[in-house]
C-alpha cells in the first residue's frame, strides 16, 4: 500500500486536535436547481454518486494506524472509500428557511471527525425554499488547506449547466504530477533523514532573509508605531480564552464588483476592505458585550504561497501576516487608512524571502501558538494575535452539478483555545461569502458580528462610493443598496439579494437569538446580555418571545 508522509505543518494540525477545538474546514454550497429538474432531483444525485467507491487524492488518504502515529505520521492511499460513510444524504422539512440551515451546518461543524476513515465528510441536504439544495463539506485541516481544496471542488464541477452525470468531486482524477526521481519514493525515516540531508544547505542560505523579518519587526517595536503587525502585541480579550464544543455560525454576501470599486476610490485593496469591515464590526460588538480592549485588536491573515502552476494541491502552503484591526479608532475612515498602512508592511517584509525562509518565518510564528495548544495553555496566556482573518480566492466562473447552479459558497473553518472567532472570506463568481464561526459559549450573540460587517460596508460606501472630494468626512448619503442583514431566526438578505444563514449548535437548538439595528448607527453599551430572544411568526416576521 502506497504512503505519503505528512509535513510538519500538517502534523501540527493532527497533535492540537482536542475534542472542544477539532482542526476542520469546510464550506456550504447552495445551489438552484434548473427549471426542469423532476422533483426526485436529489434523490437521484445522491444514488449516482453512491456508485463511486473508487477515490483518488486527496480523497483516498487514511491515517495510517501504527506506532507514534502523531510523531512520525503517514497518509496511506486507500483503494476504495466507503461512501456510506463519506457522502450523507439530509433533509430540512420543507421549505427550509436559512435559520434551520446555518443550525443543522453550526451542529455538524461541530463534531470532531473520525480518523478510522480518510478525514472528511460531504453532507447533501435538500428541502431548502425556492428549489433549492446545499452541499456542506468537512475536511480536517491536516489533508488539505483551504485554497487547494477549491481548487479541486472547482475542477470537478461543471463549467456549464449541459453536462450531466459528472463523476463526484472524490472521483475526480487529479493532474497528472511531474515524475519524482526514485529517492523521493523511500519510505519511512530513510525518505525523512534523505529531505532533512537535502535541504539543509537551502535552509541555511535563507537564514538572512528570516533575520531581515525579525530586524523589521523589532524596529517597529522599538518605534512604537503600530504600522507593522507584530506577534504578542495583541491585547488579552474576550475571543482569546477557553472554547466549548458547541459553534455558532453566520454568514454575509457581498458584491465583488463593489468592494473592488470601493477599495479602488480608497486607495487600498479588497483584503483592506475586508478587514475594515471585519475590524468595524467587532468594535461594535465589543462594545455592545462590554468588552472592548483599549488596545487595537490584531488579525492573523493567511496567505498562500503555493502557486499557480504547483503541481502538488495537496497539503497545506500557507503562511501568515499580523495586521492591526484599529478597533481603538472610531472613526471608520481613519480606520482603513491604518489598517492599509499595516498590511502594506507586513507583505513588504514577507516579499523579501525565500520559499525556505517562509517557511523558517511561519515555523518561527506559530510555534509558540501550537505549544501553547499542545501544552494545555491556550487561552490562558497573552494570544499571538486576536483574530484570524482569511480571505481566499476562488473560482470566477459559475460552477454547476447537473444543471443545478451554485449560488454562493459560506466557508466554514476552525476556531481553538485562544481563538474563540475566526472569519474566513471565500470568493465565488462575481460574490465574496463571509463565515462568521465561533464558540457558542464564549461569544453570547455572535451573529450580531455579522450584522454590523453589513453596516461596516454602508459606512464604506458612504466614504469611498462618491468620487475623491465629492464627500466630506462622516457626510451621510443617500444608500446606494440595502443593508446587509444577518439574523437567528430568519434569513437575512445580502447586497446581492442572497439571502444568509446565521445557527447556533447545542443540544437545544430551538432558542435562537437576533437584533434589529439602525443602519449605520453605533451600538449601545449592554453589558454582557443576550439580546432578548425572538421567533419568525407566521408571516415571516420577528417577534419577542
Amino acid at each position: 500500500m502506497q504512503t505519503k508522509r505528512l509535513n510538519l505543518v500538517d502534523t501540527a494540525w493532527l497533535n492540537v486536535e482536542t475534542p472542544n477545538a477539532p482542526m476542520q474546514v469546510g464550506g456550504l454550497l447552495t445551489f438552484k436547481m434548473p427549471d426542469d429538474a423532476p422533483a426526485d432531483f436529489c434523490e437521484r444525485l445522491v444514488a449516482h454518486w453512491r456508485r463511486f467507491s473508487v477515490a483518488h487524492r486527496p480523497w483516498n488518504q487514511r491515517l495510517r494506524t501504527r506506532r507514534l502515529r502523531n510523531v512520525v505520521p503517514e497518509w496511506e492511499l486507500l483503494d476504495e472509500i466507503d461512501v456510506d460513510y463519506h457522502f450523507r444524504h439530509s433533509a430540512l422539512p420543507s421549505p427550509g428557511g436559512e435559520v434551520e440551515l446555518g443550525t443543522l451546518t453550526s451542529r455538524l461543524h461541530s463534531h470532531p471527525i473520525d480518523f478510522e476513515y480518510p478525514p472528511w465528510e460531504c453532507h447533501l441536504i435538500e428541502g431548502l425554499e425556492n428549489r433549492r439544495f446545499a452541499l456542506y463539506l468537512k475536511i480536517h485541516h491536516s489533508l488539505i488547506d483551504g485554497v487547494a481544496g477549491m481548487r479541486l471542488l472547482a475542477r470537478a464541477f461543471d463549467g456549464t449547466a449541459q453536462t450531466r452525470d459528472r463523476p463526484p468531486f472524490w472521483a475526480v482524477e487529479p493532474k497528472k504530477r511531474r515524475r519524482r526521481p526514485p529517492e523521493a519514493h523511500r519510505p519511512g525515516l530513510y525518505r525523512a533523514a534523505a529531505q532533512m540531508i537535502s535541504g539543509t544547505r537551502d535552509q541555511v542560505t535563507s537564514l538572512s532573509g528570516f533575520a531581515g523579518v525579525v530586524r523589521d519587526m523589532l524596529r517597529a517595536a522599538r518605534s512604537g508605531g503600530n504600522a507593522m503587525g507584530l506577534p504578542f502585541a495583541a491585547p488579552s480579550s474576550v475571543l482569546n480564552g477557553r472554547i466549548t464544543a458547541p459553534r455558532r455560525y453566520a454568514t454575509q454576501l457581498y458584491s465583488l464588483a463593489e468592494l473592488k470599486g470601493l477599495a479602488q476610490g480608497a486607495g487600498g485593496t479588497v483584503n483592506d476592505m475586508v478587514l475594515t469591515i471585519c475590524g468595524t464590526a467587532l468594535r461594535r460588538y465589543l462594545i455592545e458585550i462590554d468588552a472592548l480592549p483599549k488596545k487595537a485588536l490584531t488579525a492573523g491573515i493567511p496567505v498562500s504561497v503555493r502557486t499557480a502552476d504547483s503541481d502538488d494541491e495537496h497539503g497545506n502552503a500557507i503562511t501568515f501576516i499580523i495586521s492591526t484591526l484599529a478597533t481603538d479608532v472610531a472613526d471608520t475612515r481613519t480606520r482603513f487608512e491604518t489598517i492599509a498602512a499595516s498590511t502594506r508592511a507586513a507583505k513588504a517584509s514577507l516579499e523579501k524571502l525565500s520559499a525556505s525562509a517562509i517557511t523558517q518565518y511561519t515555523i518561527a510564528l506559530m510555534s509558540p501558538y501550537i505549544l501553547s495548544l499542545v501544552s494545555g495553555m491556550a487561552g490562558r496566556t497573552r494570544p499571538v494575535f486576536n483574530v484570524t482573518v482569511s480571505n481566499l480566492p476562488g473560482p470566477r466562473k459559475r460552477l454547476f452539478i447537473n444543471g443545478a447552479e451554485m449560488e454562493a459558497f459560506y466557508p466554514t473553518s476552525l476556531v481553538t483555545h485562544g481563538q474563540a472567532l475566526n472569519i474566513t472570506v471565500h470568493g465565488y463568481a462575481d460574490t465574496l461569502g463571509f463565515g462568521f464561526i465561533g464558540c457558542r459559549d464564549s461569544l453570547p450573540s455572535l451573529q450580531h458580528i455579522a450584522v454590523y460587517a453589513g453596516e461596516a460596508l454602508d459606512e464604506l460606501r458612504q466614504l469611498y462610493g462618491r468620487p475623491a472630494g465629492q464627500q466630506a468626512r462622516g457626510e451621510t448619503q443617500r444608500k446606494t443598496a440595502p443593508r446587509a442583514r444577518a439574523k437567528s431566526g430568519a434569513g437575512g438578505s445580502s447586497k446581492t439579494g442572497r439571502k444568509t444563514t446565521s445557527g447556533q449548535s447545542s443540544a437545544q437548538t430551538g432558542a435562537q437569538t437576533s437584533k434589529k439595528t439602525g443602519g449605520g448607527k453605533q451600538a449601545k453599551t449592554a453589558g454582557r446580555k443576550q439580546a432578548p430572544s425572538r421567533k419568525p411568526d407566521a408571516s415571516g416576521r420577528s417577534r419577542k418571545s
